[in-house]
């Protein structure tokens, strides 16, 4: 295997290069156990993870896989620092984990967008203990989604699903803020309760998450880069 890969090592160098010029490039990782692998990073971390990294390019997808010590952040910088120096910084989707944040220069630093669909998560896991008010959220987000579905079913351009989003669900989301923040500032949850957790993570990322409200492309979650290290399996 070694020996047929040799010959395609230009076209995964090219297709990393390429990665790095995307417009929004989605990332995150996962544990995995390999048998035999040269470290790259310090002595003291004993994980071994594969990173899934999807760039959009012009309307394409690109998929990189690394798999090492270095977590997904790491891995995303690398690719980052083959980006062309007059190109804007790119949007970064990914979960809200620090693991996932790739520390660069502010110059090439992506603008980062934190995944609706773990916000949503939170909820979904304490709903049977929390049912009128997951219940509330949950069916805020899919008013949040069902605009993006229109957006994408209008082949909106970026700006025109901007002004889309920002018209129909910046007043949800604002509707959402306002709602968690009195649920705790009104002592009406426990903040250590599931329900207070979830809330507390939602204010905690509250401009990561929001980021579709005020960035022409960004996308609301990162479902794409999760199905993508599934075929890494």
């Amino acid at each position: 295997m070694a020996k047929a890969a040799k010959p395609l090592v230009p076209v995964y160098e090219e297709l990393i290069r390429q990665a790095a010029q995307g417009e929004v490039l989605y990332n995150d990782d996962t544990a995995v156990r390999i048998l035999a692998l040269q470290r790259e990073t310090v002595a003291e971390r004993t994980g071994v993870f594969t990173t899934g990294i999807v760039a959009v390019a012009e309307g394409r997808r690109m998929a990189l896989f690394f798999s090492g010590d270095k977590h997904a952040g790491e891995n995303l910088a690398d690719v980052l620092k083959r980006r062309a120096a007059d190109l804007p910084p790119p949007i970064q989707m990914c979960d809200a984990l620090s693991r996932n944040a790739p520390k660069l220069a502010p110059a090439i630093e992506p603008l980062m967008g934190n995944c609706l669909a773990h916000l949503r998560r939170n909820f979904v896991e304490v709903a049977p203990n929390f049912t009128p008010e997951c219940r509330y959220v949950l069916e805020t987000l899919g008013a949040v989604y069902g605009n993006d579905d229109t957006a994408r079913e209008q082949a909106m351009t970026p700006d025109e699903r901007l002004k889309y989003h920002q018209a129909g669900s910046g007043p949800l989301m604002e509707q959402l803020r306002q709602w968690g923040a009195s649920q705790l500032d009104e002592h009406k949850v426990e903040p250590n309760s599931g329900l207070g957790k979830a809330i507390r993570y939602r204010l905690n990322h509250w401009a990561k998450l929001t980021l579709f409200l005020r960035q022409p492309g960004a996308p609301l979650d990162s479902n794409v880069v999760e199905r993508a290290l599934k075929k890494a399996f």
